[in-house]
């Protein structure tokens, strides 16, 4: 069994709220004060959960930069008040970023639920996609 830390659970807390914030700053047609706490409360519950090392390795790969750049970028460009440009950045560098886990999400997603449209709708996308 995997044993979770106080930190780590503190981590999914921020991470959630950070999510939370993000979600319902778009809902409210961008409200750039709440996307950028979304933001930083995200990026704090992330380092949370798997370290502060860790997250500087995943976001400071050299593959990576691209996705990291974008990414880095549109959050300090959503702080600076521009959410619309800022959330399109960082969607292309959070795709960008995590390209490579969704062929393993959709899998399990396609392993997960035998409802037919939706397991077929899953094996299609998870071929699709190459891990790099």
């Amino acid at each position: 069994m995997i044993s979770v830390t106080e930190w780590q659970k503190i981590g999914v807390g921020i991470t959630g709220f950070g999510i939370f914030f993000l979600l319902f700053g778009i809902l409210l047609y961008f409200d750039s004060v709440l996307l950028a706490f979304g933001n930083l409360l995200f990026l704090t519950g992330l380092s949370f959960i798997i370290g502060l090392r860790r997250t500087f390795s995943f976001f400071f790969q050299r593959h990576k930069v691209k996705g990291t750049s974008f990414f880095l970028g549109g959050v300090a460009i959503v702080l600076l008040r521009w959410p619309l440009l800022g959330m399109l950045l960082e969607t292309y560098g959070f795709f960008n970023l995590f390209k490579g886990f969704f062929p393993v999400a959709f899998s399990f997603l396609g392993n997960a639920f035998n409802i037919p449209f939706l397991s077929q709708l899953f094996r299609r996308l998870q071929g699709s996609s190459s891990m790099v």
